[in-house]
Formats: structure tokens, sequence, C-alpha cells
């Protein structure tokens, strides 16, 4: 029964839990971050309203929420920008990945990076905007869907993006 105690399960568990909140409070951050460059008083910033409402609802601080609102106004701190990008995933699903980073190069490179892991590709903005038009695709194939599940996955372990729209139906 050696290396089996409940502590040890118990630690494993919570290191899990643990980066999993951290990266949410991570994202949260960024969306007030950039959010309040329109403003830092949410009564007059709608949309900073709704960040911080939305950080609220997944228990965040209020110390971070602070934080984050607070590093508008420090000039020193690389500044946030909003970034879109299209790609075609596995089975001719269309994908809009949208990302709040500090370094647009390094973080296009990083979902490059995974999309092309995945049998993925990036595409110029605008091209498969149609696609999201049609009916939605369907994946038949469990292999195929395995596939797709990993690539949202991994997109999403990636800390700065932010939403992932597909075309893939329910």
């Amino acid at each position: 029964m050696s290396g089996h105690s409940k502590w040890s399960q118990i630690k494993h568990k919570k290191g899990i839990t643990d980066k999993k909140k951290s990266q949410i409070f991570s994202k949260l951050s960024r969306l007030i971050t950039l959010a309040a460059r329109k403003g830092t008083d949410p009564k007059i910033n709608s949309e900073l309203a709704r960040a911080i409402e939305h950080a609220r609802s997944f228990n965040m601080p209020g110390d971070n929420i602070e934080r984050a609102i607070k590093k508008v106004a420090d000039k020193n701190q690389a500044q946030l920008e909003e970034l879109s990008v299209e790609a075609l995933g596995p089975g001719g699903i269309a994908l809009q990945i949208k990302a709040i980073t500090d370094n647009r190069n390094r973080t296009l490179s990083e979902i490059r990076k995974i999309l092309s892991d995945f049998e993925a590709k990036m595409v110029q903005p605008g091209s498969i905007r149609w696609l999201f038009d049609q009916p939605p695709v369907s994946i038949e194939n469990a292999e195929l869907q395995n596939r797709i599940d990993k690539l949202f996955e991994a997109l999403d372990d990636q800390d700065e993006v932010e939403d992932i729209v597909s075309n893939l139906s329910e």
C-alpha cells in the first residue's frame, strides 16, 4: 500500500483544480483589462461592468479585479490587444478563435502550432465567414470527433485564447 496515501490523492486533485482556476482567472483578468481601456468606471463603461460581473460569477477575488483594472493606468505594462484568427479544422469545420494578448506574434505562433498539431490551418480573415451562414456541419466519424474535441481542448488550454466559435452542430 506504499505510495497510495489519501493526502497524495487530494494534493494531486487540488493541484489540477488550482491550475484550471488560475487559467480562468488569467483569462478573466485580461478581459477586464481590455474592457477597462474604454474607461475604468464600471458605472460609465458597460463593457467593463459586464466583464466584472462575469468574473464575479466565477468567484474571482476583488483584489484580482482591481489589479486588472489598474493595469490600464500602468504605462510600463505591455498593452493588451484583441486578436481574431480564422481556421479550417479537421473534417472541414470552420473556426473563429478570439484571443487577448500582449504579444501578437507569440500568440499567433502558438495558435498556428496547435492548429497544425491537429491537422487544422489558419486562413485569411473573412474567407470562411460564409461557412457560418450554411447549415451546421455534423460529424459522424467518432475518431474525427475525438480529434476535434482534442483540438478544442488544446486551444482552450492556451492562456490567451478567450473564445472559440465553430460551425459544428451540437
